[in-house]
């Protein structure tokens, strides 16, 4: 039988978000997990954008709107939505370097029972997200 664990923190001043997220998933022995919140806000934003190539990045506040993606051991394939000081709204892929200025307040889910891991998929040219079950 599976079941789902929470674990809840919050991060602070000059943490970099996806190595902490990382870290978390490496401290609690996470093998399958997801991202259920993340609020916050951000001094740096480094991301992928749609195209898959180009990135994106700013030194500006920012307020994270939402954080979603799935959790292995090695990879954590999340992405952001953020809003700047209009108001205005963007994201993408996460990256290494995206700050938190003040706060963020992380929810991950550990899905017990499960294994993700990615693979080489040569249709998307990406690594992909294979699921297993005990």
């Amino acid at each position: 039988m599976s079941s789902v664990e929470p674990f809840a923190f919050r991060l602070t001043r000059g943490a970099d978000l996806k190595q902490s997220i990382l870290d978390a998933v490496k401290t609690h022995q996470i093998q399958a997990g997801c991202v259920a919140s993340l609020v916050g806000c951000l001094s740096e934003l480094k991301i992928r954008v749609a195209d898959g190539k180009s990135t994106l990045s700013k030194i500006e506040p920012f307020e994270i709107l939402s954080v979603s993606g799935t959790l292995t051991p090695e990879h954590v394939h999340l992405h952001i939505s953020v809003a700047d000081e209009q108001g205005a709204v963007t994201g993408g892929h996460l990256m290494d370097g995206c700050v938190v200025s003040h706060t963020a307040e992380v929810c991950l889910l550990k899905f017990d029972g499960y294994g993700f891991s990615r693979e080489h998929d040569p249709d998307t040219g990406y690594t992909e997200l294979v699921v297993s079950k005990d």
